[in-house]
Order: structure tokens, then C-alpha cells, then sequence
């Protein structure tokens, strides 16, 4: 076996931590959060909506089913590194295409383990987010610039960046409805759960216009999940308003329900340490049922900026109270904060699709 090689920690605050070295190396800086999830690393690590973020997974060990290529949810990584306590150097999986070293060395992703990640998520949980760094590189000497740098990071045209450039259409077996799908750092998972509903997707980039989006001629619009502060996509918002006065039936996830939200006058704010993983349990206020799911996100909307007059709280978070869902009365439109698309429960919410289904038949009455 080779020699392991030494990596850092070095968070915001000053504190240091050491363990080993994997997947690529060099240094790299982000703003740190967990993950609880006890599966789906490969799919946390394929997900656009974490962007410019070093991910702690709080599970003990990565990597036991290696990496397939059918469970990516985008074409790469987009975490800024990982941390994990230990990753599996034999998987087993008969999908197993390589191992989770060898796919974050491809990927050009600067990953440590040996670190007791409980003890580094309980800070997370008290202190809040907080910018960091993993480095292969550290030196007492450098310890000065390492930390100038990760004081002056900031997350910076998240949306641009991991949406798509051009237009993509994906034909279902039933074409019974077309859906334009637009690109905040969309999961693949997504259009699949449109496709096995005999939905067509055109999947198009963040920064179109209502008009480009309606010359499609839809029969309904997702908005979907993404990275960043959602109050920076100021022309993205005026898009979003004008799509509410078209009357076609509107499903938002994630950044995109923030996205509608703040479209509808609504505020938004960053939570302490945000929720992430596949364990938030959500109140559906209608049916009076709580849900398992799965969830990846800093920022959620004010409850107090939602206006009674065109909003209704559907779903609401059962640990914090925190506002998970929004059905919208003056138009067809509902949003949800977490993931229906990604089997936490592990269908429990794919009902929302069929409801969405379900909106765009009523409307083409």
C-alpha cells in the first residue's frame, strides 16, 4: 500500500485539523456544511446546488458501492471538497464502475479523511456556516494567506455558472404534455420523474426570458433546485413574475420555490446551517401527514413575508417550523423546499409530480 499523504482542515476561525489525503490534491476553499445523509454521496456530489461548498458527510464511511455512472444527477462534481471519516477502498456494488478516490480524482476534487466529522459537524451546529479550506499544501508559513483567502471567499454567480448554455429537449414514451424545465442546477432525477409521466422536457438555461420560455409553448414550467443566495437572481425574479401572469401551471423546487417567493413579494434568509440530507420530516398541512425527505439547501423563505391574500403555507418543517411548501392562489402554481424527485422515503413525495400532472390536465380544459 502506498503512503498516505497529509491534508488540513482549516475553517474561518483559526481552527486546524489534520488527516489524510484523497482524491485530488491541492487546495481548495469554500464555505463548509454537512451532509446526514447515510446514502447517496455520489448523488450529493453530482448535485449543482452545492456550489462553491465543502461538504462534511456526517455518515462514517463513503464509498461502500463505489461510483456508477447511472446515478450521476449532472455531468460532474461541483463540490468545492470533501470530508469524510473514512472512504472504502474495496466496494461493493455489481453497478460499481470505480471507486469514490478514484471518481473525485477525476473530477479534480480536494478530499480529506480521518477526521472525526461529528466533532467538526457539532461546531458547525453551534457556530453556523463557515467558510474553510482542504489542502494538501498547509504550512505554518502560509498559514496567514490561507486564511486571508477563505476570510474573502464568497459564492459568486452560482446560477450562471452550473446552468446549462443551450437548450435540451428529452422525448418521453407518452408525450401527453410538454414542460419547459428552466436550468437553476437542475438534478437529472428531475426530468426523469417528468419523463415516466409522459411528459416531453426542454430543459433551458437560466438566464431566459419569459418570452423565450412561453415560445415554447409549454403546458406547464418547473422551476428548478440550484446553488447560491437566492436574492442575487434579480432579472431571474422579474422572469419568474412575468411567468405568473401566463396562467400555465408552475412546480418549483428548492431554489426555485425560493425564486418564486420572492417573485410574489415574499423575503428569504440564511439559515444557521441549513438542511441537508435525505431525514427532514415535513408537515403536509392538508393531508396532516408528515413526510421523510430529502434536502439541500442554506437559504428558505420568511414565514412572516408570505401575503395570506396570495399564499398558502402547505407544507412546514417539523424540526424548526421552517416553511416547506407554498401553494399560490392567483395563479396555477405550487413550490416545495425539498426534493420530491429524490426518493427519500423512499417515494413518499412523488405525489407532487402527480399533482403537477394533475394541474396542467385541469388548465388544458
Amino acid at each position: 500500500m502506498s503512503e498516505t499523504k497529509k491534508a488540513w482542515i482549516l475553517l474561518a476561525d483559526g481552527t486546524l485539523l489534520e488527516g489524510e489525503s484523497f482524491g485530488a490534491e491541492g487546495t481548495s476553499v469554500g464555505e463548509i456544511v454537512f451532509n446526514t445523509g447515510m446514502t447517496g454521496y455520489q448523488e450529493v456530489l453530482t448535485d449543482p446546488s452545492y456550489y462553491g461548498q465543502i461538504v462534511i458527510q456526517t455518515y462514517p464511511l463513503i464509498g461502500n458501492y463505489g461510483i456508477n455512472y447511472d446515478d450521476m444527477e449532472s455531468g460532474r462534481s461541483w463540490v468545492n471538497g470533501y470530508i469524510v471519516s473514512e472512504w472504502c477502498r474495496e466496494p461493493s456494488n455489481f453497478r460499481v464502475a470505480m471507486t469514490v478516490d478514484a471518481f473525485l480524482k477525476e473530477q479534480g476534487i480536494i478530499s480529506i479523511s480521518g477526521i472525526n466529522t461529528r466533532k467538526l459537524t457539532k461546531k458547525i451546529r453551534e457556530t453556523g456556516v463557515m467558510n474553510g479550506a482542504v489542502t494538501t499544501e498547509y504550512s505554518e508559513e502560509k498559514r496567514g494567506e490561507f486564511l486571508q483567502k477563505i476570510q474573502e471567499f464568497t459564492i459568486q454567480n452560482a446560477v450562471k455558472t452550473v446552468s446549462c448554455r443551450v437548450p435540451e429537449k428529452v422525448i418521453s414514451s407518452g408525450s401527453k404534455r410538454h414542460v419547459v424545465l428552466i436550468d437553476f442546477g437542475y438534478k437529472r432525477n428531475i426530468v426523469r420523474s417528468l419523463t415516466s409521466r409522459g411528459c416531453d422536457v426542454t430543459v433551458v438555461p437560466s438566464h431566459y426570458t419569459a418570452e423565450q420560455v412561453l415560445s415554447f409553448h409549454p403546458d406547464g414550467i418547473m422551476l428548478s433546485n440550484g446553488p447560491g443566495d437566492p436574492a442575487e437572481n434579480n432579472d431571474i425574479i422579474k422572469n419568474i413574475k412575468k411567468l405568473t401572469k401566463a396562467n400555465i401551471p408552475i412546480f418549483g423546487i428548492c431554489l426555485g420555490h425560493q425564486l418564486m417567493a420572492l417573485a410574489t413579494g415574499a423575503k428569504t434568509e440564511k439559515l444557521k446551517y441549513g438542511h441537508r440530507g435525505a431525514n427532514q420530516p415535513v408537515l403536509d398541512v392538508a393531508k396532516d401527514r408528515t413526510y421523510i425527505t430529502s434536502q439541500n439547501h442554506g437559504y428558505a423563505v420568511v414565514t412572516d413575508s408570505l401575503d395570506s391574500k396570495t399564499a398558502l403555507l402547505s407544507h412546514v418543517n417539523a424540526n424548526d417550523g421552517t416553511v416547506e411548501g407554498v401553494k399560490y392562489k392567483n395563479f396555477p402554481c405550487f413550490t416545495v423546499q425539498f426534493h420530491p424527485e429524490a426518493s427519500a422515503g423512499p417515494k413518499d413525495t412523488a405525489y407532487l409530480f402527480d399533482e403537477f400532472i394533475a394541474m396542467m390536465e385541469k388548465e388544458a380544459q
